[in-house]
């Protein structure tokens, strides 16, 4: 937790109870970190990374149901929400579909309008929170590709990950300074970089939050608490 600045935290869809809630509430308050609601598909055998059709309506719904219930664990420590990022397939159909990304945006203005809403740089979802007055944080991954339109390669892909972690550090570096990134057909793609994502699932996370942090330090750049 001390690695990062913003601790997306799932709130009972893809994973997460009331016991994980608390405990990620109280170390990201130890380490003076900003908690956010992490809702996702409640797909726990698929880690809600399995896409699926879903009503606009109903993804609002889902969405609500899980950012108040962290609201609730995260006022019982004497924290605050402050920030929403979908997980997994919700995320990436909530970037692409108009429909889906208007309810979704309208649902965390109704839950608290001072939410900042996380969402890919580029995407549908981005766009309809800033229509809407949510604070948004354009955000790009460290350990993912990207395809030529600004997308993120499909984890169903064998090449959506990026494995090599200089790799994976060099593409932050150039998210952060340039706000450019390779794409995987070998073009630049501009985005605008105001969160970098790192994933707690990887083979080595704790080692690679490590090596890009400091990274980060020895470029001169600031990383703080969104």
């Amino acid at each position: 937790m001390q690695l990062v600045t913003s601790a997306n935290i799932a709130c009972g869809g893809h994973a997460g109870d009331a016991v994980t809630m608390r405990a990620a509430v109280t170390s990201a308050l130890l380490h003076g970190v900003a908690v956010g609601a992490h809702p996702g598909f409640p797909d726990k055998e698929g880690f809600g990374r399995r896409e699926r059709f879903v009503e606009p309506r109903d993804a609002a719904a889902m969405v609500t149901t899980q950012v108040r219930a962290l609201q609730e664990v995260a006022s019982a420590n004497c924290a605050r929400v402050g920030h929403v990022k979908l997980h997994g397939a919700l995320y990436n159909q909530a970037s692409w579909d108009a429909a889906l990304a208007t309810s979704i945006a309208a649902a965390v203005r109704a839950i608290d309008p001072g939410l900042v809403l996380f969402a890919l740089a580029g995407s549908r979802l981005l766009a309809a929170g800033r229509s809407l007055g949510l604070r948004v944080a354009s955000e790009v991954f460290a350990d993912r590709t990207y395809r030529g339109d600004g997308s993120l390669t499909p984890r169903s892909q064998g090449n959506a990950l990026v494995a090599d972690e200089d790799a994976a550090v060099e593409q932050v570096l150039g998210l952060a300074r340039n706000g450019t990134v390779r794409s995987i057909d070998g073009g630049t793609v501009a985005l605008e970089a105001d969160t970098i994502c790192i994933h707690g699932d990887g083979p080595h996370p704790v080692d690679f939050a490590l090596r890009l942090r400091a990274a980060l330090a020895a470029a001169g750049v600031e990383v703080r608490r969104m």
